[in-house]
């Protein structure tokens, strides 16, 4: 059961902050629009979770060495972790202009998977520095790649040049 949560727990919240500080960059870039980024966050928090949650239900019954309680369990803490780790992106955004809410996100998203990767690296007995720095900068990468998309749909497919 310990295995069970801590898959569940660590892959959702792990993909809880890749995907909505990508989603939250991403659309900054291309419409710097507080509405827009709500309701991604939204969309995030409910329809990624759930996929994510299959996708880890499936993962596990895969596997062959978990027990239904267990693939349930890892399923169930999947999706509330990843809903409610996607949920805090919101309170930034609701309190800030969208610049500052943007970079407070960033900051909060780094410092979870800070935590995130310096505890497995200490459960596995692992360098914490190497895992973190890893992590952080696959982190950075997702950040990077979705501001420039952001720039580029907001070019190629901005209102002016909507037919």
């Amino acid at each position: 059961m310990r295995n069970a949560v801590s898959a569940g727990l660590n892959f959702g919240l792990t993909s809880g902050v890749i995907t909505t500080l990508g989603l939250i960059v991403g659309l900054h870039s291309g419409t710097h629009s507080k509405l827009v980024i709500i309701g991604g966050i939204v969309t995030i928090a409910i329809a990624d979770s759930m996929s994510d949650a299959l996708g880890m239900h499936i993962s596990k019954e895969s596997e062959n060495a978990s027990s239904q309680k267990d693939v349930w369990i890892a399923t169930v803490v999947t999706l509330l972790s990843k809903m409610c780790m996607a949920i805090t992106f919101i309170i930034p955004v609701l309190v800030f202009d969208i610049s500052n809410a943007v970079i407070i996100s960033v900051a909060w998203g780094l410092l979870v998977i800070t935590a995130l990767s310096f505890l497995l690296a200490r459960n596995q007995g692992e360098r914490p520095l190497f895992v973190v720095g890893e992590h952080l900068a696959i982190a950075i990468v997702v950040i990077i790649a979705t501001h420039y998309v952001g720039k580029w749909v907001a070019t190629y497919f901005g209102e002016a040049n909507i037919i």
